[in-house]
């Protein structure tokens, strides 16, 4: 396809593509400030409207605040999450909707996407099967893709003491999983530790304000025997985290749609234990990149094998770096361009 003017839109916080690589940021938010960068080197002319501080130029891709107007005209207008924004560039010769909630969620927005016929893109094959395509739109499952810090051909170093992961919001559930360390994890590894990633418990740890069952939460995290809270931190630090790691430990939950850091963690090498919830079968291969366990003494004594089996650890951190980090950003960006092209106008 010829080079084509692509303009995306969000509004939801304060980011540009830089930020990934300095702080934490959401799944969804690190997924939208990575396309522009890879459209660019696709071939493609990039401008980007949202809530950055200021306008700059990001991976050949023109970043500017919502204070610019928006051009009148482009060929492809990439929104992300909301269908109200459909409507930002009155001359647009194919519109895309972005989806990163349940598909159950658009619904409330039928009409604007009655409106404008934009093509949906999901985030995977789980997240879109709820949609009811009536209206015939073009509707694509595009997984996202891995950023550069995780596929890198970096050394796995391990950490003196045995260490698992759990990166999961700590709602869905983190005190699930402390009963099992408690009872059945630990103390067949009593060296070992759990690194609790959570930027609500770290912030309540540090005397910040948090929901009172977050600070339960965090009260009893922080009185288990070697569990450790640790706030999340760009790509380079998280992806060392995931290389120093034996196991990450993920409770799963059935609106997870996409597991973020699930993809992130099994490029870098790190076997997971995780339950039949939400989109886990999209992000794991069962049996050779981690397990999916049928019930709470399978996820124990999974875990306690990873923790203390070198020779399962290093063939599953194997398969890991072989079987999932293939995913980049430029392949999801060739991925929209056949999109857009699909798409009605």
């Amino acid at each position: 396809m010829d080079s084509m003017h692509i303009t995306l839109v969000d509004d939801s916080i304060p980011f540009d593509g830089f930020t990934p690589a300095t702080r934490a940021l959401g799944g969804a938010e690190k997924a939208f400030a990575s396309l522009p960068g890879a459209l660019v080197r696709v071939g493609h002319d990039v401008h980007v409207y949202n809530r950055a501080r200021f306008p700059l130029m990001i991976e050949g891709a023109h970043w500017e605040t919502l204070e610019k107007d928006f051009p009148t005209q482009t060929d492809a207008l990439i929104v992300f999450r909301k269908p109200s924004l459909l409507s930002s560039v009155r001359l647009a010769g194919k519109r895309i909707l972005w989806v990163t909630a349940s598909a159950r969620q658009l619904e409330p927005a039928r009409k604007a996407i009655d409106s404008f016929r934009p093509a949906l893109a999901f985030l995977g094959k789980t997240q879109m099967a709820p949609w009811r395509n009536d209206e015939g739109l073009t509707v694509r499952a595009l997984a996202p893709g891995v950023r550069q810090d995780f596929i890198a051909d970096a050394p796995t170093r391990l950490d003196e003491r045995p260490t698992a992961v759990v990166t999961t919001h700590p709602s869905h559930g983190l005190s699930w999983l402390l009963d099992l360390w408690t009872a059945k994890i630990r103390p067949a590894v009593p060296n070992a530790r759990l690194v609790v990633v959570s930027a609500i418990l770290d912030k309540g740890k540090s005397g910040g304000d948090i929901p009172g069952e977050m600070r339960l939460l965090l009260d009893r995290a922080s009185a288990t025997e070697g569990v450790e809270i640790k706030a999340p931190g760009g790509d380079t630090t998280m992806a060392e985290l995931y290389r120093s790691a034996r196991v990450h430990l993920y409770p799963g939950h059935p609106d997870d749609m996409v597991c973020w850091t699930l993809m992130e963690s099994q490029a870098c090498g790190l076997p997971a234990v995780t339950r039949p919830l939400g989109a886990i079968h999209e992000r794991l291969r069962d049996g050779e990149t981690g397990h999916i366990v049928p019930d709470d003494e399978a996820f124990a004594n999974v875990a306690v094998r990873l923790l203390t089996d070198d020779a399962m650890f290093w063939a599953e951190n194997r398969d890991a770096r072989l079987l999932q980090r293939g995913r980049n950003w430029d392949m999801v960006a060739n991925e929209f361009v056949s999109l857009i092209a699909e798409a009605v106008r």
